[in-house]
This record gives structure tokens, sequence and C-alpha cells, in this order.
């Protein structure tokens, strides 16, 4: 089974291939929102090494949000386009969760703690979703604008572990004794590999010619103050 792993959510652009759950091939930037210049020339890559091993794709998968809107759309039109091309499966996977088990495998977290991924939004918002240590989620996605109440009923009970790109300017106001932050988190394709495989084994594929990503609220734009 190779599936390839697609995750343009953030300013990283990564890509991945996985034979059954083992990383065979993976490419990442982490220098900014290169992902219109970066993501077709690493799938190419990714390709080649398919060629070379003499292997076939059965499905692809996606970061599916929420996050940037920019990037979240160039990754979900390339995945949908490439699964198309191919008459083969896409796969959704949540961007928090993502980053959910890179936390996990970066730090020692306790059994009965939880962990909470965070996506930069605007000012003092951010998009967020908790887990438990088993990746079930506790709380679904939301819009929260962090001030030095915010999770206080979850942190009273439990141990929270905050990370993501939303993380640090919550840092300030999240002071409660029972917070934690784990630095460099990002969500990358290679994490995406077992959450993926499990979709695949139970089919949960998506509707290629319907399907759009998470974006939790719609696009915002602004118009440059010399226009007016």
């Amino acid at each position: 089974m190779i599936i390839l792993h697609i995750e343009t959510s953030t300013h990283v652009c990564s890509i991945a291939l996985s034979d059954e759950k083992k990383c065979i091939f993976s490419k990442a930037d982490f220098n900014g929102m290169n992902h219109a210049a970066l993501l077709n020339l690493f799938i190419q890559d990714a390709f080649e090494f398919l060629k070379i091993n003499n292997l076939k794709l059965d499905a692809i998968a996606v970061s599916s949000g929420p996050g940037s809107y920019t990037g979240l759309r160039i990754g979900v039109s390339t995945a949908k386009g490439l699964c198309y091309g191919l008459d083969i499966p896409l796969i959704s996977v949540s961007t928090l969760k993502i980053m959910a088990l890179c936390a996990t495998s970066s730090c020692e977290i306790e059994k009965d703690a939880l962990l909470c991924s965070m996506i930069d939004a605007r000012r003092m918002e951010v998009y967020s979703s908790f887990f438990d240590i088993n990746m079930n989620e506790i709380r679904k996605i939301q819009a929260d604008v962090i001030d030095n109440e915010s999770y206080k009923s979850m942190l009273d009970e439990k141990i929270v572990y905050f990370y993501g790109n939303g993380m640090e300017k919550c840092k300030e106001a999240l002071t409660h004794p029972n917070s934690r932050f784990v630095d460099n988190i990002n969500p990358l394709s290679n994490s995406m590999i077992s959450l993926a495989v499990d979709s695949f084994l139970e089919k949960k594929y998506e509707d290629i010619a319907y399907f759009e990503p998470f974006y939790l609220k719609e696009f915002q734009f602004s118009i440059p103050k010399k226009k007016y």
C-alpha cells in the first residue's frame, strides 16, 4: 500500500511517501509560504522515486485544515487533480490531529494529560482542538480568543500541553500551573502516515469532485489603504 501524503496548512511545505506505515521518502521546506513554487517540484521528486523503485500509488492523503487559506487551497487542489488523473482515492487528515501526533513523538506526555493543537488565527485568536494521549478528540475544533481565563476548566483538572504556531502568542495569557508548552511543533506529512493508512484500510475516502478544506472561517481580505 503506497500513499503520497501532502501537508501545506502552515508555513511548512512537506510531502512524504509511505509503504504500509513506513515512511520511504520525504521532503520539506520550512522557509515560508513557498508552497506554490515547491509543492509540484517535491511531488515530481516523489514520482521519480516511485518510478526508480517500480512502485505504484494506491492513494493520496492531504491535510484538510484548518490553517492557511492559500496553503490549504494549493495542497487540496493538487491532491484532487492527481487523484482524478490517476483514478485513485483521496484521503483527508485533520491538521490539528497531525500536530497532536507530532507532539507525542517529540516529548514525553503524562498518561492523563491533554494535548491542545493550536493554529494561528487573527490577533489573539487561535483554531484549537483537544486530544488525549490516545488521539481521541476531547473537544472539537473551535476558534478561540485567548485570555487569562481560557481553558481554565480543563487546566483545573489536567495538565495541558499547548503547541503549534498559535502557541507563542498565548504563553503570556495561559499562566495556569498546569500549562505546558512544546516548541517547534509543525504539521508534517510524515506524521500523517498512520492516520492516513487507517483511513485507507477503512475506505474512508473523500469525494474528489466536492471535497473542500476545512477553513473553519471564510477567507478575509483587506484593501490596501492606497486604494481608497
